[in-house]
């Protein structure tokens, strides 16, 4: 039951995982935006690792910002009414320990927590191809079980992305292509680090299986269909959308942004030499400008069936989702991902009603019954 008077603002924690030397984990300059954001906004903040919250407790110590100081100061706080979850990694949020303490917020009587948990790549492929007004946006994906699959999905697309299922940043990913007129119809190519590819051919199945092995042996993998993705410049390019809840409590497209590959890169992500461009500019020059102002307007709300329905997939309370979206050489919208815990987007009016929209959600949510 909501305890909080209708204009009584809550007390927001953001959740983090403790860390022996620099006491907290995650991206501090976004930790010291979101304080200063709420500070701005008249709301209680601070940040809150795992290990310091006690849920029967009426205090807990979490970290506050000092401007004046430029450092983080351990204090004592009022247990939240609202937490955001911000554990910046999958690893750190399957420990035993932090999972146990995220599903006791879940089931907790008055504390509204949200995003509670990374997304898994398969789940989401599969969560939306359940409703017809989704399914039409995602490519052809299958889990990696077997040579005979893969090789047979291989030939129906001619050109496959090899992802792991729990990946981040780009990070693992693979292209499989076949071209049966070459001496060695399977190329392989791996995003090695320091934006250097490692190309692999050869003209024997058995042999191609061995190789992909190597580099998937530890962790589930998907495999999806290539789509010939519009270009600019001889490079491909996807666009990156924040959707958020709003103060109402409904999904909104906080901005739309476009990430361009790297020259001879497989994916679009910064990390992996990608750079950080205005959707416009990369679209107007295939498509003309009306057609572009189209296409944008109907990626928004894309983007907006698609939060709905992973929200409803994953069965837990969203507030905020990243997510990749693909133009193809006909004008057809493709999802390729979408992220539970969105980096921050550079583009600085994106960057702004985003901090915003984390405050007015929480109020909706604190002001919400459980």
């Amino acid at each position: 039951m909501s305890h909080l008077l209708a204009d009584q603002k809550p007390v927001i924690a953001i959740l983090t995982v403790h860390d022996k030397e620099k006491q907290f984990r995650g991206n501090r300059a976004n930790f010291r935006d979101l304080v200063k954001t709420g500070r701005e906004l008249d709301f209680p903040v601070y940040i809150l690792t795992t290990k310091d919250l006690k849920l029967s407790a009426k205090k807990v110590q979490g970290y506050s910002y000092s401007p004046e100081e430029k450092i983080w100061k351990k204090l004592w706080f009022p247990l939240p009414h609202v937490i955001y979850n911000r554990i910046p990694l999958r690893e750190d949020e399957n420990k035993p320990q932090v999972k146990r303490k995220i599903d006791e917020c879940v089931k907790h009587h008055s504390i509204q927590l949200f995003n509670p948990y990374f997304f898994n790549k398969w789940r989401l492929f599969d969560w939306l191809k359940k409703n017809r007004s989704t399914r039409s946006l995602v490519p052809d994906t299958k889990r990696m079980r077997s040579p005979r699959t893969l090789f047979n999905m291989l030939r129906q697309y001619r050109s496959l992305y090899l992802k792991p299922e729990s990946g981040k940043a780009g990070k693992g990913i693979m292209l499989l292509k076949y071209n049966p007129d070459s001496p060695k119809p399977y190329q392989l190519t791996i995003q090695g680090t320091r934006k250097k590819n490692v190309i692999y051919a050869t003209d024997n199945v058995a042999t191609m299986w061995r190789r992909i092995r190597v580099e998937t042996i530890r962790v589930p993998y998907i495999m999806q269909q290539g789509i010939p993705l519009t270009s600019y410049m001889d490079r491909h390019f996807d666009l990156r959308l924040l959707v958020q809840k709003t103060g109402k409590g409904v999904w909104s497209v906080t901005g739309v942004g476009a990430r361009l590959a790297g020259p001879h890169r497989i994916t679009t992500h910064v990390p992996q030499g990608g750079s950080v461009e205005e959707p416009e500019k990369l679209l107007s020059p295939t498509f003309g400008s009306d057609m572009t102002t189209f296409l944008i307007s109907r990626l928004k709300s894309s983007a907006l069936l698609i939060a709905k329905q992973v929200e409803r997939g994953c069965g837990h309370t969203l507030g905020e989702m990243s997510m990749d979206l693909g133009i193809d050489t006909e004008g057809k919208i493709w999802f390729f991902e979408a992220n539970a815990k969105p980096m921050k987007f550079d583009e600085p009016h994106i960057r702004r009603k985003s901090l915003e929209r984390v405050f007015h959600f929480s109020n909706y949510l604190a002001h919400q019954d459980k």
